[in-house]
C-alpha cells in the first residue's frame, strides 16, 4: 500500500487543508494517508482551539486514514525540532513512502540545495548566524539572513516564509535520519499562513478563521471556508463549552506560576533565555495596574524587536506546562519520537496499523497504559491534556485524565 505522510495542525481543518490533502494523494500516487498531527498545544506556542480528538475526527472524516499525535515536546518547538519530530514519527512507521507539504514557493529544488548545504551545520554558518543575532533581530530573520550569506543565490525573503522554512527543515530532518521517504511540495493557495483578512470566497487561513470565531463568536460565519464535517464537529464541541479555546483561558494558572517562581526558578524553564526571567518579573509588577491581567497584556509588556510574539508564547507555554530545560534538551529531542500515539483511524488505517506492527521501529500506543516501560515524553502529553482541560467551564476528572480514558477515534 503506497502511503503519503502529512504534517498538520488542523486548527481548524479548512478548505485549504482539503485541497492540500487531495493534491498530496495526486502528487504522490498514494493509496493511503497518514497525518502526524499536533496535540492540544501548537507550534506557535498556542492552545489548539479544539482538542486533539475532535481535530483527529475532522481529519478522518476528510479522508485521512491514520492520525498519529506529534508529542508536545516537539509540537511546540521552533521549525527545526518541530520538523525533526514529525519526520522521525513518519519515518518510524516503516510504511510511509512520501511526505507532501505545502509551501509558498511550490518549488522543492532550491529547498534541496539549501538543505544539502545545511545538513551539516559548519562553524562558518554558526558564526554567520551569531553575527546576525548580535544585530538584535529575531532568530527566524537572523537564520534566513545567515543562510542567504552561507548559500549563495538563496533568497532570504523566500526562506523567511513560514511554510518554506518548515519545508527546508523537513528536508534536513530526512537527510539526518537517512530516511527513504521522498519529499514533495505543493504551492499554498489563496491565503498566506498568517493572513488575517479573507480575499477568497472559499479559502481562508486558519488564522483568519480563528480570528472570526474569537471576535465574532459565530460558527456559521466560517461555514463557507470549512468542510461540512469540520463544522459539525465544531458545533458539537462549541455546545459543550469546549471550543474555541485560546490563551486567555489560561491567564490565571499562568500568572500563578509566574508569581510563585523566583527569577532564578523561571530561568530553569525551556525557552527562558537571555535574561527573560528578569523581564518577566519586571512585567508582572507593571501588569498589576491592569485589573484584567490578560495574557495579551503580558505579551505586550514582554515583546521587543528581538523577541517575536511566537517566541514569547512558546516561553510562557513551557512555564504553564512545567517544561524544564533538561526535559527538552537537544539530547532528548535528538533521539526522535519514542512511540507512535494513535489518535484515530479508518478501516484502511486499521490495515496500516496491522502492517506497522511488523515495520514500526518504536512502540505503537493505542492505550497510554500499554507501554512496557515508562516514557517521560508521553508523561508530558498526558500532563498537557490535563492543563488543556482547565479551559473548560467545569472540567471533570475524566477531562483531566482523558488520555487514560479516550480510545482512538474510529471512522
Amino acid at each position: 500500500m503506497k502511503t503519503v505522510g502529512l504534517v498538520v495542525e488542523y486548527n481548524p481543518l479548512h478548505n485549504g487543508h482539503h485541497y492540500h490533502f487531495q493534491q498530496s494523494k495526486i502528487e504522490s500516487g498514494a493509496d493511503a494517508v497518514i497525518a502526524i498531527m499536533s496535540g492540544n498545544f501548537l507550534q506557535r506556542g498556542e492552545p489548539a482551539m479544539v482538542n486533539k480528538w475532535a481535530r483527529a475526527e475532522m481529519a478522518l472524516r476528510m479522508g485521512v486514514d491514520l492520525v498519529l499525535e506529534l508529542p508536545v515536546a516537539y509540537s511546540t518547538q521552533p521549525a527545526e525540532w518541530f520538523a525533526f519530530g514529525a519526520v522521525s514519527a513518519l519515518d518510524s512507521t516503516g510504511v510511509v513512502d512520501s511526505l507532501c507539504f505545502g509551501s509558498e514557493s511550490g518549488d522543492i529544488r532550491w529547498l534541496h540545495r539549501v538543505a544539502n548545504a545545511q545538513f551539516e551545520e559548519s562553524i562558518q554558518f554558526h558564526e554567520l548566524l551569531q553575527s546576525e543575532l548580535k544585530a538584535g533581530i529575531p532568530y527566524p530573520a537572523a537564520y534566513g539572513k545567515a543562510v542567504a550569506r552561507y548559500v549563495p543565490g538563496t533568497d532570504e525573503i523566500d526562506l523567511a516564509k513560514p511554510n518554506n522554512t518548515l519545508g527546508l527543515h523537513y528536508l534536513i530532518a530526512l537527510k539526518r535520519l537517512h530516511s527513504r521517504i521522498v519529499p514533495l511540495t505543493i504551492t499554498r493557495q489563496k491565503a498566506e499562513y498568517n493572513q488575517t483578512d479573507i480575499t477568497d470566497q472559499q479559502i481562508a487561513s486558519a488564522t483568519a478563521l480563528r480570528h472570526m470565531l474569537f471576535e465574532q463568536q459565530s460558527l456559521e460565519d466560517i461555514a463557507p471556508f470549512v468542510p461540512t464535517s469540520t463544522l459539525e464537529v465544531l458545533r458539537r464541541e462549541w455546545s459543550k463549552g469546549h471550543a474555541p479555546i485560546g490563551w486567555e483561558h489560561y491567564a490565571k494558572p499562568l500568572l500563578l506560576q509566574l508569581m510563585n517562581h523566583s527569577a532564578g526558578e523561571l530561568a530553569q524553564y525551556h525557552e527562558v533565555t537571555e535574561g527573560l526571567e528578569h523581564r518577566i518579573k519586571q512585567s508582572l509588577s507593571s501588569l498589576t495596574t491592569n485589573t484584567q491581567h490578560t495574557v495579551e497584556d503580558l505579551i505586550g509588556l514582554l515583546k521587543t524587536k528581538r523577541y517575536t510574539r511566537t517566541k514569547l508564547q512558546r516561553m510562557l507555554l513551557r512555564i504553564l506546562l512545567n517544561h524544564s530545560k533538561p526535559k527538552l534538551s537537544a539530547d532528548v529531542l535528538g533521539h526522535g519520537v519514542p512511540y507512535l500515539r494513535v489518535l484515530g483511524f479508518s478501516d484502511k488505517g486499521r490495515e496500516l496499523l496491522r502492517i506497522m506492527k511488523k515495520t514500526a521501529r518504536v512502540p505503537i500506543v493505542t492505550k497510554v497504559t500499554s507501554l512496557s516501560e515508562p516514557s517521560p515524553m508521553l508523561d508530558l502529553d498526558i500532563q498537557a491534556t490535563s492543563v488543556y482541560s482547565l479551559a473548560y467551564p467545569s472540567a471533570s476528572e475524566r477531562d483531566l485524565f482523558r488520555d487514560y480514558y479516550e480510545p482512538p477515534v474510529q471512522i
